[in-house]
């Protein structure tokens, strides 16, 4: 692959932790419904949602739409939020029959720019959820960013503190081979470092990117 100093990071990631299996997820609905729920808490609790949603028979496509939106929240409040994630379930179930009767295979057939589109027109999904499902569950080449994703750039010199979303994701896919199995990975793994090491109180000592160059700021 290309050396540059994205690829320096990944490689030093990859070798210090190795393989992160990441989406943890049966199905791709699993993984999508994991992205939405997400949001805002850890994975150890969307664990628990997704475990009520299997006892309950309720994580199918046409399960979960035919659910009142009260008992798709009593089902899914492990995960916080439970009433305002319910209605964003409920809004992303409503698109995908909306606009593709509910069958995943012909999501799955859509353009990834159209997809990408029209996922962010979800009232209550972000970029950081649209792009979650778009790699982790299609396999679409698009890179996720979220806040260790800033972090460990911003402190290494690549990134201004300020950068936006876009602009960071098009970083990436610019300087990376268009590869999904490498923007997955690469993801997983900077949320790694972001959860051991690159917290707002770093924690250099250790750290697989101590030996490049850094600047301590409490981003």
């Amino acid at each position: 692959m290309c050396r540059t100093p994205l690829m320096e990071i990944y490689n030093r990631l990859l070798d210090r932790f190795g393989p992160q299996h990441w989406w943890p997820g049966d199905t791709p609905f699993e993984v999508m419904i994991g992205a939405i729920l997400t949001q805002n808490t850890n994975w150890q609790n969307v664990e628990k949602a997704i475990g009520n949603l299997k006892r309950a028979d309720c994580l199918s496509v046409e399960a979960m739409h035919g659910l009142k939106p009260e008992q798709l929240a009593e089902l899914i409040r492990p995960a916080g939020y439970y009433n305002i994630k319910a209605r964003r379930l409920k809004n992303y179930l409503d698109w995908l029959f909306a606009r593709f009767d509910g069958d995943l295979v012909r999501m799955e057939s859509a353009d990834t720019y159209s997809l990408r589109e029209e996922l962010l027109a979800i009232h209550g999904i972000g970029a950081e959820t649209a792009d979650s499902i778009l790699l982790y569950a299609l396999n679409r080449c698009v890179f996720v960013v979220d806040a260790y994703t800033c972090r460990v750039l911003a402190r290494h010199g690549l990134l201004e503190p300020e950068a936006g979303y876009e602009q960071v994701r098009e970083m990436f896919e610019s300087a990376l081979p268009p590869e999904a199995p490498l923007y997955n990975e690469y993801h997983a793994l900077l949320v790694r470092v972001g959860k051991e090491h690159c917290k707002p109180k770093p924690k250099c000592s250790g750290c697989p990117l101590e030996e490049m160059p850094h600047e301590i700021e409490p981003w």
